[in-house]
């Protein structure tokens, strides 16, 4: 039996076995117990942010950059409330966070006093698994479940509600790592075979893909088997690199808003092979299936939820992205015929011939974005909350290596800057540069005082076309369809009453700033900032 301490040391010795050392919270009083304990370990760190969203913004940026968990602590119902947008997204994109919330104690329920709440049932809809402790010999129990849980493929955010009360009552529960279930399971020899037979003799297949190829590693397995194949490569949930942006075969990403956009892309495909993502994301999504009615779909995931979900597919296999691909490859290279392979090769070499390369762009963003990609190190890590900006972005900084870019996900605005600082704050030693717009910025502008305070030099480009101009895209959608005639737009989109003054709201949260709006500026833009490892921002005037 170990010695007795309070459940406050308890916690914290159980994040540090299972290699937590980064907390990013908003403190509250009734999570006093456990941050004033805090301060005895000095290989953990608090990372303070001024407001929760901050907080499950960069832990979000941090568990993506280092493969995760991040930890998170939110003050009771009002700091879990202010949190769960971005929880929201941190769920649709499974990013494994582990959150905690203090209350005032268990024997207090009764009263129904200030800040009550139900926090288990506020979190539940936005987490894979939540619950509160109520027994002070459980705590160190719960958490490596939770732990475990979110580590779990598919991967996902946790919240333990940890009432005062319990941590303040001795602990003596002894501290293990949590164990994580391995699941790099392949498919049986048969399955394997029948997936190679569905995909081999297809004249115009094509490959989906997502999230769950990166979590798994499956890069190269997936650029084996399209390459065998011949097929062209869709991002569909893709804000990791799950391929190569700059192959030959790597068509772009699907639309996240209209369901016609994806039709256009799959409907002529008598083969599609899904790794690793649901069909589709987008939030006006076909009602019904937008495959041809004789495609041969095989889906591979380990997340059975998402398989023939919303459509039917021929063949689905619950089972790891890279070691399916593997044996896809092998089998693909085993079976194949002649006529297979060389109609493989062709359309191969027709994908190689295809013309690329940047736009024909002489805009300030374009030339940022040129200036960037010939002076940035080759390992330059970027996190994409940039919008209408990301297809110029896309064309000069593409997703190339594997876990260096990111972009956001789940419809939430405001992740660019935190996440670049949870990026930064993983891998201190490299350039990390963060992209969002003048909207999504204002979500979660406070993140730069914690890069301040905690040094972390990070970088960010402010996309500053004065307005909500992905919702001007999306409302012309909108009158297309319903053959309303273009008018004004709402002048709720509009930004351009008043500056926002990015330089001076950054200066004021304690982080230099320059504003770029000619392109004579551009060249010391770049150059002030990549000089130093501190932050620094840029409110680059895209329109």
């Amino acid at each position: 039996m170990m010695e007795a301490r309070r459940g406050n040391e308890a916690i914290i010795e159980q994040f540090l076995a299972d290699g937590m050392t980064h907390m990013f919270g908003n403190p509250g009083t009734v999570e006093q117990g456990f941050l004033d304990a805090l301060e005895k370990y000095e290989d953990f760190r608090y990372v303070l942010t001024l407001q929760e969203t901050v907080a499950v913004g960069i832990a979000d940026g941090y568990a993506r950059a280092t493969g995760g968990p991040g930890l998170v602590q939110l003050h009771s119902g009002v700091g879990l409330g202010n949190g769960i947008g971005m929880l929201y997204q941190a769920m649709r994109g499974h990013t494994p966070l582990v959150v905690v919330a203090g209350e005032s104690g268990v024997r207090y329920e009764a009263m129904d006093a200030q800040m009550a709440a139900d926090l288990v049932a506020m979190a539940r809809p936005v987490t894979k698994y939540a619950t509160r402790v109520t027994d002070s010999s459980s705590v160190l129990r719960v958490l490596r479940r939770a732990i475990k849980i979110a580590m779990t493929p598919p991967r996902g955010p946790v919240f333990v509600a940890l009432p005062l009360d319990v941590l303040d009552r001795p602990n003596d529960e002894p501290v293990l790592p949590s164990v994580t279930p391995h699941t790099a399971t392949a498919p049986t020899a048969e399955l394997v075979r029948s997936a190679a037979a569905l995909l081999a003799g297809a004249s115009a297949p094509l490959l989906l893909i997502g999230d769950g190829v990166a979590a798994s590693g499956a890069n190269a397995e997936l650029t084996r088997v399209a390459e065998l194949l011949g097929a062209d490569v869709w991002g569909v949930e893709m804000s990791e690199v799950s391929f190569d942006g700059r192959h030959h075969l790597f068509r772009g990403q699907l639309g996240h808003m209209f369901g016609e956009v994806s039709r256009a892309v799959v409907e002529k495909a008598d083969a599609v092979l899904v790794v690793g993502t649901y069909l589709f994301p987008e939030v006006f999504p076909d009602l019904v299936s937008p495959f041809g009615p004789d495609a041969r779909i095989v889906h591979v995931d380990l997340n059975a939820y998402e398989i023939a979900k919303n459509h039917p597919v021929t063949l689905g296999l619950v089972a790891d992205p890279k070691t399916t691909l593997a044996a896809l490859g092998a089998e693909l290279e085993a079976s194949m015929t002649r006529s297979e392979r060389e109609a493989a090769a062709l359309r191969l070499r027709r994908s190689s011939e295809r013309p690329r390369g940047v736009p024909d762009d002489d805009s300030l963003l374009a030339a940022f974005a040129r200036q960037l990609a010939e002076r940035a190190p080759e390992d330059l890590m970027v996190f994409d909350e940039s919008l209408t900006a990301a297809g110029v972005l896309g064309a000069y900084l593409p997703p190339r290596l594997p876990g260096h870019w990111f972009q956001t996900r789940g419809g939430s605005l405001g992740v660019g800057i935190p996440g670049a600082i949870g990026m930064k704050l993983a891998h201190p030693g490299k350039t990390v540069v963060g992209f969002t717009g003048d909207g999504g910025s204002m979500y979660t502008i406070q993140a730069l005082a914690t890069a301040a305070r905690e040094g972390v030099g990070a970088k960010f480009v402010v996309c500053d076309n004065r307005g909500y101009r992905l919702l001007d895209l999306n409302i012309e959608q909108y009158w297309r369809e319903r053959d309303i005639s273009h008018h004004a737009y709402p002048r709720s989109f509009d930004l351009t009453r008043f500056d926002l003054g990015f330089v001076d709201i950054a200066r004021g949260l304690g982080v230099d700033a320059m504003r770029v709006e000619k392109h004579s500026q551009v060249e010391e833009a770049v150059e002030r900032l990549l000089l130093d490892d501190r932050p620094f921002l840029i409110d680059l005037m895209t329109e």
